[in-house]
């Protein structure tokens, strides 16, 4: 498994989870998943991403979204 696939799988599992903590409990939930896109968002045009540079320390192989 490389760094791409995880940090998608990871956003997805956020918004997910957003959404049901937003329908069971709380409205203010939804900006958890505001946060995840505005992140996907602006790492898919400066091509930097928190969790990414995390997992590459961690020793995974990264991906062709996020080389280096």
């Amino acid at each position: 498994m490389n760094v791409d696939r995880l940090v998608m799988r990871f956003a997805g599992s956020m918004v997910i989870v957003s959404l049901a903590l937003a329908y069971y409990f709380s409205p203010w939930w939804l900006l958890l998943a505001l946060f995840v896109g505005l992140n996907l968002l602006q790492s898919s045009f400066t091509g930097l991403c928190p969790l990414a540079l995390l997992l590459r320390k961690l020793g995974l192989q990264p991906g062709c979204a996020f080389p280096k």
